[in-house]
């Protein structure tokens, strides 16, 4: 079967199937990035992400469906892929009797550089990951942030043309979550192509060019982040009350202005809902909460984010659900 790749497309999956047992971690996925971009790949736990990175690391072997990556097959030509890639997985893969120069040094020797070329590498991406001040200690001492970080740079060594990151920031904190946001900026700005799996909704909306949404193995949107947002229509109206006791009388009011069923955070005394009025909408339902006698501490209107996009497809927040099978 000849392949259906072309030159501007670095990655492509035709209806990719894989099941654990009686568990459809994939249920027919298509997916497509363009030479030089960001495909955001989103979805809770358990939604077949880290899956699909697997078959197209070659890791798995789908149960049906096709993949190619560089213009190579997963299934055909496995080590041309390998060759061409670079992973970062959902776990830190980081020998912990090794120094972080040694890690990196070790990763440059195994794709084949000679050793100046490998050394110097591992020095350019620990200083590029601020790790020199552990530099030469083992990577056993590492907190978890450090390890991330390390296993990143591992998954740079080799300036691979396809960059894939399972989940690459979980554990990071702010600072070095913006480094990595960094780092994958200039990776692209090189020319690399990246695939990026997250649940952090901020990151997909500032780092991927396009998104992916999956739930239970499934492509159920895809697009833009703008045009994602527009799907979802209108603006979000959002109240916050004094008492939690106002919390149904806001909710009622919030439903009689809105174009849907209200969302309700009890914990944060907060209710919010899509209208398509903007401000006549909010104007109305802060007269409506007057009039009932309701305290709001907080009112908003805003465009709806991702976390929106995301809750009103799914049901659910991001962080919701189970990880997928091993």
């Amino acid at each position: 079967m000849p392949t259906t790749t072309v030159p501007d497309v670095a990655v492509r999956a035709e209806a990719l199937v894989k099941n654990y047992g009686s568990t459809r971690a994939l249920d027919g996925i298509d997916l497509e990035i363009p030479t030089g971009t960001v495909l955001g790949l989103l979805g809770p736990n358990g939604a077949g992400k880290t899956t699909a990175v697997r078959i197209l690391t070659t890791l798995l072997r789908p149960d049906s469906g096709r993949a190619w990556v560089a213009g190579h097959d997963v299934l055909t030509d496995p080590d041309a892929v390998r060759r061409s890639i670079g992973l970062s997985g959902q776990y830190a893969a980081v020998d912990e009797n090794l120094t972080g120069f040694e890690n990196l040094y070790m990763v440059g020797r195994l794709y084949g550089m000679n050793k100046p070329t490998a050394k110097a590498r591992a020095r350019e991406l620990i200083s590029r990951f601020r790790l020199d001040d552990a530099a030469d200690r083992p990577a056993k001492g590492y907190s978890g942030g450090m390890r991330r970080r390390l296993d990143l740079a591992g998954a740079l060594v080799a300036e691979p043309a396809v960059v894939l990151l399972d989940e690459p920031t979980t554990g990071l904190d702010p600072r070095g979550r913006l480094d990595t946001w960094e780092v994958i900026g200039e990776l692209v700005a090189d020319g690399a192509t990246v695939l990026l799996t997250t649940q952090y909704l901020e990151e997909a909306d500032q780092l991927a060019d396009t998104i992916l949404v999956i739930d239970h193995g499934r492509v159920i949107a895809s697009g833009t982040a703008d045009q994602l947002k527009g799907e979802v229509g209108g603006e979000w109206l959002e109240i916050v009350v004094a008492d939690t006791a106002e919390l149904a009388t806001a909710a009622r009011v919030l439903t009689e202005v809105g174009s849907g069923e209200p969302d309700i955070d009890e914990q944060h005394k907060r209710v919010q809902v899509l209208v398509d009025a903007g401000t006549k909408s909010l104007i109305e339902a802060l007269r409506r909460l007057d009039a009932q006698g309701v305290t709001v501490l907080d009112v908003s209107l805003h465009r709806p984010t991702l976390d929106d996009v995301f809750l009103s497809l799914t049901g659910h927040a991001a962080e919701d659900g189970k990880g997928e099978p091993t």
